[in-house]
């Protein structure tokens, strides 16, 4: 169990995906991507997303993120958030987004 001043530490905001790219290197199939959180500023991801979604259908949806964990170093990528999904049945990644558009930087709550 965690406290809610725990959670209150995490900082998940909602962001829109300007750029998508193929990641080689990674281990596993994922994309690159470069995310709009307002005035949290431009964050790059590393998110494996590519079992269910084509690069051209991501530019310009809206996406949940933790924006405040440290840099992660992927092969030679800085992932600076955490894009949040859910896992179906087949292990593949389900976007977690609003279900209408929302102002880039809002805090989820």
């Amino acid at each position: 169990m965690i406290s809610w001043n725990d959670f209150e530490k995490i900082e998940i905001r909602v962001g829109t995906i300007l750029e998508v790219n193929d990641f080689p290197k990674a281990k596993k199939p994922a994309y690159q991507l470069k995310i709009d959180f307002g005035e949290y500023g431009i964050k790059r991801s590393s998110a494996q997303i590519t079992a269910l979604y084509q690069k051209e259908a991501l530019i310009g949806k809206q996406v949940i993120a933790v924006v405040n964990f440290p840099p992660k170093q992927i092969a030679d990528f800085f992932s600076e958030c955490l894009v949040l999904g859910v896992y179906n049945e087949q292990e593949q990644v389900v976007l977690l987004h609003p279900s209408m558009p929302v102002q880039n930087g809002g805090k989820i709550g």
